[in-house]
């Protein structure tokens, strides 16, 4: 199973940017929310004393606290390059990662296409969570035998304090199937997305939020641009050079040839 929860904050504790206290369609995503995938919650806080949490309701206190759609956003960008099937050779080249890599700082190595080639088509399946603090990185791969599946691999890194933790493992790996890693999309697309309209709404029949400056009009204005990103992710089609990829993996992950 693969699944994103999240809960926006109340209106009255969104927090406004700035010396002029401005809102915007982005600021107004504030919340809480944890994604779920074969059992593992990965934006989960551990319940420790001194870990950085949300002031939500009891579901969701030990939740990421960030703005919602940035997940989202993360989500989409890598949509694209994690549906494009990984030939079954450099399935390992994937699922290793880059720990094991030679060092490329070697001048007869910069300017190889074809490590150009592999690095980028690494990095596109990859979504980091620098926003948080010591989040988790991941990286998303599909395959097609023996079943058409999508995996996520993750790595936390450690809080040196120890003040920051996390529920989940150090570090891990989850399979799902492509469709249902299709449907977990879409689903938590259309869920955001109507929790926004609502608020849009809310905020236009009121005519904004006394004291803070908000663009009623350009709200509207996202709030339809925004339901065009799903869409658009899933009508995207990469077309990478796998035989140059599969020459830079041989170069950068020799011991996996």
């Amino acid at each position: 199973m693969m699944r994103v929860r999240f809960e926006l904050a109340p209106l009255e504790e969104v927090v406004p940017w700035g010396e002029h206290r401005r809102l915007h369609w982005f600021g107004l995503t504030q919340g809480w929310y944890c994604l779920e995938v074969g059992g593992v919650e990965l934006l989960r806080y551990a319940e420790r004393s001194g870990n950085s949490i949300g002031h939500g309701g009891a579901a969701v206190t030990s939740w990421v606290d960030y703005y919602v759609v940035r997940l989202w956003e993360d989500l989409l960008a890598v949509l694209p390059s994690a549906l494009e099937p990984v030939p079954d050779d450099l399935a390992q080249f994937f699922a290793a990662g880059s720990e094991g890599w030679v060092d490329t700082g070697d001048p007869a190595l910069l300017d190889d296409p074809a490590i150009d080639a592999a690095s980028e088509a690494y990095g596109l399946r990859w979504t980091d969570t620098s926003y948080l603090r010591f989040g988790p990185a991941f990286r998303w791969w599909r395959t097609l035998a023996p079943e058409d599946t999508v995996t996520v691999a993750w790595r936390f890194a450690p809080d040196p304090d120890g003040e920051i933790t996390f529920s989940a493992p150090p570090s891990g790996v989850r399979t799902v199937g492509t469709k249902e890693f299709i449907a977990a999309i879409t689903d938590f697309d259309h869920r955001l997305l109507q929790a926004m309209q609502e608020r849009v709404d809310h905020l236009v029949a009121a005519g904004g939020i006394p004291g803070i400056e908000l663009d009623i009009p350009a709200l509207i204005r996202e709030q339809a641009q925004r339901r065009t990103w799903l869409p658009r992710a899933l009508a995207r089609q990469d077309d990478t050079d796998w035989a140059a990829v599969r020459a830079g993996a041989a170069i950068l992950a020799p011991h996996l040839a």
